[in-house]
């Protein structure tokens, strides 16, 4: 007796004459195919690029697909050949003569299914298949599932540590808000993508464990863990700061751990130590405290590996500036603690900036001590010198050497890591990259000779088409930023913010691009709608012109998972 739950499709006589039929059932084409005495039935698109099957070959239990050969189980449906993902298989029945198929695929469970895609994606670093997931996810809510598998995979197979891909993946997660919604699901495509990659063909880290220790005292950690990485002693770092994170020492504690670390020696790996620093903890903000004890020593590769800026030439002649932050950290926490007896409002970043950008290092160094002292809070400051970083990327001139759009990028980003740092975690060890960052800023002082003027709204009407268009084309460096300026004189701030989101998805984009956005949003946040916060779009925007377009193949790869998911047909029948 029939079941309502399976559909008449053809006669087996008519099947085992032709092999295999394509019949439609409950809107689904499905691929009946005939194979040494057994009924098989199948979606009749390929996974991979949505080629008919039914035009592929059947032998011994195999169905191979003629455009990419992709390879797949008759009975399951399931591809030996992973960068083609499984194609969904339905139950079958002979009953008189007659074949009937069952519509609702096997694996009906499809968070189970592309959970199990996504870490398959990330273990053989498939492009398409890592799409496919994100979207299969993220329609089901599964947003946080995206992030922790993401993020434990990258972890636990990366001997080397924190990976560029795991802080774009946690920037993207958190600018997700910010981004247009038609760009979310990229935006964490993008992420997983640079994970897979920076996993690929890295051998795995195998964790040390915490001290059997009764020793508590938050301090003692502290000390130690500073003296393991000043001496790059990783092994005893990772037990210290295991042992720490399983006594359950506060977070704000670990925390002032790790960025002192950062800050024990200047401007470590051109910023991007407390970069990753800060990503780290982002990260757990999102997927939870619970995975710090997997998730923050990763961090230890680069804090005992890192540059140190006090061993360049550069750093140390003709001024040096190690020998002047030195003298100024001595007195930095007593200027803290005279600060913290009058605290202050405060809204000079715009001249403190412009100190910053023109003033000899020696009495920059003296202002900032003396608006410490008259108790300027440390994220005023912290979030100026990430201001005056800004306005070196306004004001850098492209007849510069091309590489020294990253010169400036990485103090700008260093900028916004250590003002992070400061809200999360503010102390005067944590402090002391204010006075990094500034010191860095004015290394730079030669990009900005000759001095980019900053463009200056022409009052013509203009659009976020207008904005993207300038990226399709090289060296749109400020026909971009003219665009930018009109649209924030107008108030069109969110629109600016979102199309440059939208730019960087759009591009093949290096991680770079991702931090220097991340920082911009966030410091534009800072200063929106003021003449700070315009600056810091411009900025940004001139350093994404400066480095776009790409092949732009991400986005080609994304946009056929999307019309693959669609069931839209990706060729044309002959």
């Amino acid at each position: 007796m029939q079941t309502t739950q399976t559909v008449a499709a053809c006669a087996l006589d008519e099947l085992k004459s032709a092999t295999c039929k394509v019949v439609s059932i409950a809107g689904k084409t499905i691929l009946v195919v005939y194979d040494d005495g057994r009924v098989f039935a199948l979606d009749n698109r390929c996974p991979h690029m949505g080629f008919p099957l039914h035009r592929g070959t059947v032998r011994d239990g195999i169905l191979t697909c003629h455009w990419h050969h992709a390879k797949f189980d008759l009975s399951s449906g399931c591809t030996l050949d992973p960068f083609a993902d499984d194609t969904p298989s339905f139950a079958v029945e002979v009953r008189d003569g007659m074949v009937y198929v069952d519509p609702r695929p096997r694996e009906p469970d499809r968070r189970i299914h592309w959970t199990r895609k996504l870490q398959e994606g990330l273990q053989q670093d498939l492009p398409l298949v890592l799409a496919k997931s994100v979207i299969g996810l993220v329609e089901l809510g599964a947003v946080e599932d995206i992030l922790t598998l993401t993020a434990e995979f990258g972890l636990t197979n990366r001997a080397a540590g924190w990976s560029t891909g795991l802080t774009i993946l946690t920037a993207m997660a958190t600018l997700l808000p910010t981004l247009a919604p038609e760009d979310r699901r990229l935006a964490l495509y993008h992420g997983l993508v640079h994970v897979a990659r920076s996993t690929a063909n890295q051998a795995p880290h195998f964790d040390l464990g915490p001290l059997a220790t009764g020793e508590t005292t938050a301090t003692r950690y502290l000390e130690w863990f500073r003296q393991f990485i000043d001496s790059r002693s990783a092994e005893a770092a990772e037990r210290t700061l295991r042992t720490a994170i399983h006594m359950n020492l506060p977070q704000d504690t670990i925390a002032t751990m790790l960025f002192a670390a950062c800050t024990d020696h200047l401007y470590l790996d051109e910023g991007h130590t407390l970069d990753f620093a800060n990503k780290a903890f982002e990260l757990l903000d999102h997927i939870g405290w619970q995975h710090a004890d997997a998730v923050l020593p990763a961090l230890l590769p680069h804090l005992v590996s890192a540059d140190r800026a006090e061993e360049r030439e550069s750093w140390r002649h003709p001024v040096d500036t190690p020998a002047l932050l030195s003298a100024a950290y001595a007195e930095l926490e007593a200027w803290i603690t005279e600060g913290t007896r009058h605290p202050q409002a405060w809204s000079g970043h715009e001249a403190l900036a412009e100190h910053i950008l023109d003033e000899e290092p020696a009495a920059m160094l003296e202002a900032m001590g003396r608006l410490i002292r008259d108790g300027v809070p440390l994220r005023e400051l912290a979030s100026t010198v990430a201001y005056a970083g800004a306005k070196r990327l306004v004001h850098f001139h492209v007849s510069n050497e091309f590489s020294d759009w990253n010169t400036v990028h990485h103090t700008f980003t260093y900028a916004n890591a250590v003002d992070q740092a400061i809200r999360r975690a503010s102390s005067p060890l944590v402090a002391r990259g204010i006075l990094d960052g500034a010191m860095s800023v004015y290394l730079e002082r030669f990009l900005n000779v000759p001095k980019q003027p900053a463009p200056r709204p022409s009052g013509r009407p203009r659009t976020a088409a207008d904005l993207l268009a300038t990226f399709d084309g090289y060296g749109h460096v400020e026909e971009a930023a003219a665009i930018v300026a009109d649209l924030l004189a107008t108030k069109h701030h969110d629109q600016v913010v979102t199309a440059l989101g939208h730019a960087l998805l759009r591009e093949d984009a290096g991680f770079h691009q991702f931090q220097i956005y991340e920082a911009g949003v966030r410091q534009y946040e800072r200063f929106a709608h003021s003449r700070l916060g315009d600056d810091v779009l411009i900025g940004v925007t001139r350093f994404l012109a400066a480095h776009s377009p790409t092949v732009r193949a991400t986005g080609q790869t994304f946009r056929t998972a999307e019309r693959l998911h669609r069931g839209e047909a990706l060729h044309a029948e002959p």
